[in-house]
Formats: structure tokens, sequence, C-alpha cells
């Protein structure tokens, strides 16, 4: 039979499994590498797609604690935006460090330190809550049992944890993919609209956990359309279109919404 243990989680780098391999007992744990930053900063940074600039030019600057919101219409690059964060997609142009590192450079360690929910969810859904939470700690080199445990109950699926994923809505699943992304405490954490298929009780639970993480130390990045639940959480704002950064700062007394209508209006 084939050896099933070093399949490829969807969508995750082969590196990060090789690396997590490493943790397994009997491994050699030499491999493993200790990494972490408390900022990120990009600098003229761009991504060409043939004659289509997806983003063009964006410098912007990270810190701990910061919750911010990508905010922009369809096609305006945040979605290129994460995926360079995450080291998914290749600047053209420009760079990212993460506390002055380059991922280039750092490729397998940076990644160790980055959480990312994206539109796909990573999940198996053949497999259970609690299987599929066990298989991405394994990943990570993370064997504690009440890590999955307290992952499932900030889930709020503690009773549904041995149940298929295929048995669960959208928001369920949703708040899974979550907790999947924060299992190995991410330095650094991405997110493409949280709050899809959510109901109001579960916003309030993720935005509740995304407000925890950050006073932890954490980086939250977080592109939404959801003016109204980004008032509130997101503590600064990056407004992009056409790929570019029109502006970006702390959020004012005078609320997400009306900032974001009078910066897009005034370009």
């Amino acid at each position: 039979m084939p050896d099933r243990s070093r399949q490829r989680a969807p969508g995750l780098p082969r590196e990060r499994i090789r690396s997590s391999i490493a943790a397994r007992p009997g491994a050699d744990r030499r491999r493993l590498v200790t990494f972490d930053f408390d900022r990120v900063e990009l600098t003229d940074l761009s991504r060409h797609f043939g004659r289509r600039k997806a983003v063009s030019r964006v410098s912007l600057s990270l810190r701990a604690g910061d919750i911010l919101g990508l905010l922009g219409p369809n096609g305006a690059g945040k979605s290129t935006l994460l995926g360079m964060l995450a080291t998914l997609v290749a600047p053209t142009t420009g760079t990212i460090t993460y506390g002055g590192a380059k991922a280039g450079d750092n490729g397998a360690a940076v990644r160790g330190r980055i959480g990312l929910l994206a539109h796909e969810l990573h999940l198996y859904p053949e497999l259970t809550a609690r299987q599929n939470l066990e298989f991405f700690a394994r990943l990570h080199g993370l064997s504690d049992p009440v890590l999955v445990t307290t992952a499932l109950e900030s889930a709020g699926l503690s009773e549904r944890g041995d149940d298929q994923v295929s048995s669960f809505s959208r928001g369920m699943r949703q708040r899974l993919a979550l907790e999947r992304a924060l299992l190995h405490r991410p330095r650094l954490i991405l997110l493409d609209e949280p709050f899809t298929g959510l109901d109001d009780r579960a916003v309030r639970i993720v935005a509740a956990r995304i407000q925890r993480i950050a006073s932890e130390g954490a980086i939250v990045v977080m592109a939404t359309h959801d003016l109204d639940l980004a008032d509130g959480l997101i503590t600064r704002m990056a407004v992009v279109r056409a790929g570019r950064l029109l502006w970006c700062d702390a959020v004012a007394g005078a609320g997400v919404r009306q900032q974001y209508r009078a910066l897009v209006e005034a370009s």
C-alpha cells in the first residue's frame, strides 16, 4: 500500500510538509528552524500577470498587534497581496521582509510562522473535524491532543468534533478552517473574507478570536468587503484600487464605511 503519511495536504507547500516531518518521533530534529518576527515590511511591491498589473508599487509596514483591514472593490489586488504575503505568489518587483528576513532566504521557516485562511478552506471532507485538526497539527510537528480539543472549543464545534466535515455547513467549515490556520500559533495571520457564511453569533465568536490573537502579539491582515463587520474590529485600514494603495492609516472616529467612501470617491 502507498505511504499516506507523506501525502500533501491540499494547497500546502511541499517544503512546509518536509520541515514538519522532521518533528515526528524518530526524525532528525536538527532540521527544524526556530524563527520569529514582530514586523513585516512591503517595499515597492508589484505583481504583473502579463500586461495586467494586479499590484503596483505597494509599500506597507505591519507590526505585532495590528489588525489591518485590506479594503477595496473586486479585482483591486487584495487576494494577490495576501498571496504574496503568504509566500505563495512571487512578487514581480519589490520585496517583503519578515523581521528583516526575506522569504527567499528563509522559506520554510517564514511559512512556519504564517497562518492562512483563503477562499479554499483546505479541509478534507471525508475526515472528521478532529481528524482534520490532528492531521494539520502533525504537519506542524504538534501532537498535544489538548491543542485540538481547545481548537474545537474555539470554533464552537466541540459537540461535532467526531462528525465528518462533509456534513458541515459553510459557516461551520469556515470556523474550523480558521482554527486549522491558527493551530501552530502563527505570527502573521492572513484572512481572506473570514466572515463568509457565518451567522451573527459566529461572527461575534470569530471577531473576538481575531481580537484575542492580535492582543497576544499576532499581525492580522484581513481582506473583506463587509465594511460594517470591519468597523470596530480593524485597527488600521489599507484601501487598494486597481492594484494601487490609495491610503493606509489608523481607523478614525468617523468609522470605516465613511472613511472608505471618502477615499474611493476622491481617487
